[in-house]
């Protein structure tokens, strides 16, 4: 589940003006975000957690104000990023961080157990362990991905290109998309070519069309989608360069 939060431009500045005060030793803005936004950050925890927490009664809660304090530290606004966005992420990733560290412990079964006549008890006990490990993993494996989404979204924002637009350009036929990355990948093999996208912000289109069997009309046409495949296999992006290069 996702956290929204709307907040006004004016209400943004003022909160990167705190965190900037914060960063600087301003103990009176650190505890004003801290306590302003305690909802904000026990709603994010809530929502990993799947139940209702209360600071000063759940670990959870403490888990949360602590990772909505380290990324009071770790924010930086030279980046694009809201504040918010960037410290839901590092909540949750806390959340993530404590819910493996649980798993773990729950798996140390004492050799008593298995002494005992009621074997089936630790057997079972072991099992359901292993599967809540899994879905941690799981639920591990889709925070990196949202995490990494969120920095493309940041880092497609600088080429005028909006992440939530990719459904809409992306190549409807298999094909096409596979033209388009390899396309994507002749960009980035060339220092040249490449240099050129990341300090013009865009394609190289008269080099490319010399060097690739599409036509100009298509590389226009593909633009942003070819920009976001050169991006995501440039960067750091895991989860999304696995994605591409699945056989579909």
């Amino acid at each position: 589940m996702t956290t929204t939060h709307a907040h006004k431009p004016d209400e943004r500045s003022q909160l990167t003006e705190l965190v900037a005060r914060a960063q600087a030793g301003d103990m009176y803005a650190r505890e004003q975000i801290l306590q302003d936004y305690r909802p904000f950050y026990l709603r994010v925890a809530s929502n990993c957690c799947r139940k209702y927490l209360v600071l000063g009664r759940d670990d959870e809660a403490s888990i949360a104000m602590i990772a909505f304090n380290e990324a009071i530290d770790s924010f930086d606004s030279t980046g694009g990023a809201s504040f918010l966005s960037f410290a839901e992420i590092v909540v949750k990733r806390r959340m993530v961080d404590y819910f493996r560290r649980q798993s773990k412990k729950s798996e140390e079964i004492p050799i008593s157990a298995f002494e005992s006549d009621d074997n089936e008890d630790g057997i079972l006990q072991k099992i359901e362990s292993k599967e809540a490990h899994t879905v941690l993993q799981i639920q591990e494996e889709t925070e990196q991905r949202r995490e990494e989404i969120f920095r493309l979204d940041q880092l497609l924002s600088h080429y005028g290109i909006r992440f939530s637009e990719l459904v809409k350009i992306s190549p409807k036929h298999q094909d096409a998309r596979e033209r388009a990355l390899q396309v994507a990948r002749t960009l980035i093999s060339d220092p040249e070519l490449l240099a050129y996208l990341t300090r013009k912000k865009s394609l190289p289109l008269k080099e490319l069309e010399a060097r690739v069997k599409v036509s100009r009309k298509t590389l226009e046409r593909q633009r942003k989608y070819i920009i976001t495949l050169a991006l995501i296999l440039i960067g750091d992006f895991y989860h999304l360069q696995e994605y591409l290069n699945r056989p579909e």
